[in-house]
């Protein structure tokens, strides 16, 4: 495909996914690339987290970090209202803490200057 991506840590450069599992739109609020599947070095421990302002605001969720250098990447929302409910299990990247790695033009980008075709998930 034309657009496709590498996703990296932007602290480490660890691979942690790439456009070809990207599954949706970035809701109102957010800065993230919503995927499908992660490499292995994308963890997050059991233990639930509860957003306290902004747009994870009463949402819970699990802090996705870099296996490597630990930094936090993105998260999975477990619980949110039925706004955000099409996002819930999936893994959303934080754009800020994402660099990409465009496979057509071989240059590293900002994942927040990147525009990926539209996805839409099925409801």
């Amino acid at each position: 495909p034309e657009e496709c991506a590498v996703f990296h840590c932007r602290s480490c450069w660890t691979v942690l996914g790439d456009s070809l599992q990207l599954c949706g739109q970035e809701p109102p609020g957010f800065s993230v690339l919503v995927c499908f599947k992660v490499t292995s070095d994308v963890t997050w421990e059991d233990s639930l987290l509860v957003g306290l302002e902004r747009a994870l605001l009463g949402c819970a969720y699990y802090l996705l970090t870099c296996r490597l250098c630990g930094l936090s990447v993105g998260f999975i929302l477990y619980s949110s209202g039925s706004d955000l409910a099409y996002l819930r299990g999936l893994f959303c990247f934080f754009k800020d803490s994402i660099m990409c790695y465009l496979l057509k033009n071989q240059i590293i980008i900002e994942a927040s200057k990147v525009n990926f075709p539209a996805v839409t998930l099925k409801e």
